[in-house]
C-alpha cells in the first residue's frame, strides 16, 4: 500500500512566506482587491506587464487677514494612474471611476495605447528580486481627528494677532493654517503591492512695516506631519512681525566680490540645486554641471549632504518608492565627494547603474527620480561664530528670481538682507545682485551649527566665499 507523501513543516512555511509575500497588501482605506482586479485586467486586455498607483486626499485649508476670514477651502479626492507595458512600449491612463467596468475599459484603452506609441528601450517595472518586501513603520500620520476650520482660524487669528503686536508692523497679509492626509497604494504585476498614510499642517504669516514707499514685507511658516512638531502660532507670528520691522530703511550694497553668509531660511535653495545636477535623468541626458564629477572633490572635506527617506516624521519620508523599491539613507556627499547619482530604474538602464530607490511619481505620469528629506548636515560653528571675521560682506535672508544655468552652474539671484561689518550684521540692503558658478560656491561653502527640518530640503546657515555682490 503506498504512503501518503509528507510535506516538511519547514518547506511548507518557505511556500506560504513565498506566497504571502506576493500577495496584495493594501492600507487601510484601499480595497484590497481594487489593485489586484486592475493587475488582471491589464494583463487579460495584453499588457506584458503593469502598475497602478491610487492616491486618496483630503484637506482643509483657511486664512485671514486683518481679523477677518477670507478662505476656508476643503476638500476630498481620489485618484488612480494605471501603467502598462506592451513589449518596450508604454502608456499612462488616469480615472477618478472606480466602477469595475469603467477600470476594465481603462485598462484596455491604456494597452492600445501603449500599442500605438515609440519603443522606449528603458521602461519597464522592477525585477521581482529587486523589490521591497518589509518596511519600516515612518510614523507619518498622527492619527488625530481632521481640525475643523474654527480650529485652523483660532491659529491663524494667534498668529496674526502676535505679528501685528510687533512695534512697527503697519499692515497684515494675513495669516493660512492647513491640514492635510493623503493614503497611497502601490500595486505592479511583478507582485509588489504596498501603502502608507500621510498627513501634514502648516501654518505662516506674512506682514508688513513701515509706511508708503518706505514699506517692507516679511513672513513666518511652519510645517510638520505631526501637530505637536509644528511652531507654536504666537511666535510665527512674532517672527513675522520682527523680520518685517528689522528690513526698514534697507540701503545699496557696493560692488564687490566678498563673503556671502545665506541664512537657513533660504539655504535649502542652494542643495536644492545639487539635488537637481545629480538627478540620473539630467545626468544621461548631459545637462548637469556635475555630469563629470562622480567621485570628485564637489565641496569642502568634511561636508556631508544626506537624502534621508526613512526619517520619521519627515516631511519627505517614503518606505518604498514609486516602483516599489526599497528606500535607505544616503549620503550623497560625504567628506565633500560625490557619491551617487539619485536614480529611478530607467535613468539607471541609461546609465548602466543600480537604482538608489529614488523614483516618484504621479498618476498620470511616468516616475522619475527625486529626494526625499535632502539636507546638509549641521557644522561647529553657530552663525554668529560664521560672520565674527568678515571685515565687510552680505548676509542674505530673502532671493528673488530665479537665474541658474543647470547645464554650466553659472549662478545669478536677486537678494536682500543685511550688510556685514566687522563681524556683525551693520543695516539692511536690498536691490542686490549676487553671482558665482556654483561648483565654485559648493567648494567655498562652510555650514554653520543652527539646522532646522521645517521642508523636505534643509540646510542651516552657509557661508559662501569670494561671490561677486552688485548693489548699485
Amino acid at each position: 500500500m503506498a504512503k501518503a507523501k509528507r510535506t516538511a513543516p519547514r518547506k511548507v512555511a518557505r511556500k506560504v512566506a513565498r506566497k504571502a509575500a506576493r500577495t496584495p497588501r493594501a492600507p487601510a482605506g484601499v480595497d484590497a482587491n481594487l489593485l489586484a482586479d486592475l493587475m488582471k485586467w491589464a494583463k487579460a486586455a495584453g499588457a506584458d506587464a503593469a502598475d497602478a498607483l491610487y492616491v486618496n486626499g483630503e484637506s482643509v485649508s483657511v486664512a485671514q487677514r486683518l481679523g477677518q476670514r477670507e478662505k476656508l477651502e476643503s476638500s476630498e479626492g481620489r485618484d488612480l494612474g494605471l501603467r502598462v507595458f506592451v513589449g518596450k512600449r508604454q502608456a499612462f491612463v488616469s480615472s477618478t471611476d472606480f466602477a469595475p467596468k469603467a477600470l476594465r475599459i481603462l485598462a484596455e484603452r491604456a494597452v492600445g495605447m501603449a500599442r500605438a506609441v515609440p519603443e522606449d528601450p528603458v521602461c519597464g517595472i522592477a525585477p521581482e528580486k529587486l523589490l521591497a518586501r518589509t518596511w519600516p513603520d515612518l510614523d507619518l500620520d498622527d492619527k488625530r481627528k481632521p481640525p475643523s476650520a474654527k480650529a485652523l482660524l483660532a491659529l491663524c487669528a494667534e498668529a496674526e494677532d502676535a505679528a501685528r503686536a510687533v512695534k512697527g508692523v503697519t499692515n497684515s497679509e494675513g495669516a493660512e493654517a492647513g491640514w492635510g492626509r493623503t493614503t497611497v497604494a502601490l500595486a505592479a504585476s511583478n507582485g509588489f503591492s504596498g501603502g502608507y498614510r500621510r498627513g501634514g499642517y502648516s501654518l505662516s504669516c506674512a506682514v508688513l512695516a513701515g509706511e508708503g514707499t518706505g514699506m517692507e514685507r516679511d513672513y513666518e511658516w511652519s510645517s510638520s506631519v505631526h501637530f505637536d512638531d509644528l511652531m507654536a502660532a504666537a511666535k510665527v507670528g512674532r517672527n513675522a512681525g520682527q523680520f518685517a520691522v528689522r528690513r526698514l530703511n534697507p540701503k545699496k550694497a557696493p560692488n564687490e566680490r566678498l563673503p556671502v553668509v545665506y541664512d537657513r531660511r533660504v539655504s535649502g535653495g542652494l542643495i536644492g540645486h545639487l539635488a537637481g545636477a545629480i538627478n540620473g535623468r539630467a545626468v544621461a541626458r548631459g545637462t548637469s554641471f556635475l555630469k563629470d564629477k562622480m567621485g570628485a572633490q564637489v565641496f569642502a572635506k568634511g561636508i556631508r549632504i544626506l537624502d534621508n527617506p526613512l526619517r520619521k516624521r519627515g516631511l519627505g519620508s517614503r518606505p518604498f518608492d514609486a516602483e516599489g523599491l526599497p528606500t535607505k539613507r544616503y549620503a550623497v556627499i560625504d567628506d565633500g565627494m560625490l557619491t551617487t547619482w539619485l536614480l529611478d530604474l530607467a535613468a539607471a538602464r541609461q546609465l548602466k547603474l543600480k537604482p538608489t530607490g529614488h523614483a516618484a511619481r504621479g498618476t498620470s505620469g511616468p516616475p522619475g527620480p527625486t529626494t526625499s528629506n535632502f539636507y546638509l548636515e549641521k557644522g561647529e560653528l553657530s552663525p554668529d561664530e560664521l560672520i565674527a571675521d568678515i571685515k565687510s560682506g552680505l548676509y542674505i535672508t530673502d532671493l528673488i528670481g530665479f537665474g541658474v544655468n543647470g547645464v554650466t552652474g553659472d549662478y545669478s539671484r536677486g537678494a536682500s538682507g543685511f550688510w556685514i561689518e566687522n563681524g556683525k550684521r551693520a543695516w539692511p540692503v536690498s536691490g542686490i545682485t549676487v553671482a558665482g558658478n556654483l561648483k565654485d560656491m559648493f567648494l567655498n561653502l562652510t555650514p554653520a551649527n543652527d539646522l532646522q527640518f521645517k521642508s523636505s530640503t534643509n540646510a542651516p546657515t552657509v557661508r559662501i566665499e569670494g561671490m561677486t555682490i552688485a548693489g548699485s
